[in-house]
């Protein structure tokens, strides 16, 4: 894992936080560059409909007009989409979450966003499956804690959301469940989702991913870690996680490339 130098950490009642830092910056820009770069860009999606469009494409002229759009694609490269995957990415490794949807797939125009949550997926742990919903916030303010931790539109309040309105967490799984039906992920999702009814709407794994360029501070966390444990209730789970980089957030398309700030 590239993040697994522990800063600090901390847990109370059903949440746990904690800071992390890669140990060196060659094994952080192998992770940009590979486990990042793929999610980032859906690789696996990507390759699959390239695949299919060229057994379409039977004759010259059809083959030069499907690489005329192919060559049109402009690959996302912004800050925070890149800590989004790198968030997805992260957990994958050091939480077990599987992502049964790469929500680029989604983005059907340049503008385009998905509301309710950041991160949707499953967190598996042996034979039990959880629920895992999550939110990223990239910042480089030079406040600790930064801005993007509270308010209706911080990582506080959203988490709270998934969390408990129902109407919401309903919106999610309206989402996911077609996603996963007819796939490998459908026998996750039936498990997660008879969990958590079973749990009278609890059993759910949340994580809020801070990622930032400064020194690592316990302060990041602390104080949103501790109002969120005043409202959550055993078996809900709360992961807080800040990673922080070895460069700034400005530099991240770049270092992503390739190159070097």
């Amino acid at each position: 894992m590239a993040f697994n130098s522990l800063c600090y950490e901390g847990a109370q009642g059903q949440v746990d936080w904690r800071g992390l830092q890669p140990e060196a910056d060659d094994a952080f820009d192998a992770f940009l560059c590979s486990e990042v770069e793929a999610r980032l860009h859906d690789s696996e999606g990507a390759d699959d409909f390239e695949a299919h469009l060229r057994g379409l494409a039977n004759t010259g002229f059809a083959r030069d007009s499907l690489g005329a759009i192919l060559a049109a694609e402009v690959p996302e490269e912004r800050d925070w989409a890149i800590g989004e995957a790198m968030a997805e990415a992260h957990l994958q490794q050091a939480h077990g979450v599987v992502w049964p949807w790469n929500m680029e797939r989604d983005k059907r125009t340049p503008k385009a966003s998905l509301p309710g949550a950041d991160l949707v997926g499953f967190q598996v742990e042996g034979d039990v499956v959880r629920l895992a919903l999550g939110e990223v916030k990239t910042s480089s303010d030079k406040k600790t804690p930064p801005n993007v931790m509270s308010g209706r539109g911080g990582m506080k309040h959203q988490l709270d959301e998934l969390a408990h309105n129902l109407r919401l967490i309903g919106q999610l799984l309206k989402w996911l469940q077609p996603r996963c039906r007819g796939t490998e992920h459908e026998d996750s999702f039936d498990a997660a989702v008879g969990l958590f009814l079973e749990s009278g709407n609890r059993a759910v794994a949340l994580f809020g991913v801070l990622i930032r360029d400064i020194q690592p501070d316990e302060l990041d966390l602390t104080a949103r870690a501790k109002t969120l444990a005043g409202s959550l209730q055993n078996p809900t789970r709360c992961h807080l996680i800040a990673l922080y980089l070895p460069c700034t957030v400005a530099d991240l398309p770049t270092r992503m490339s390739g190159g070097k700030p």
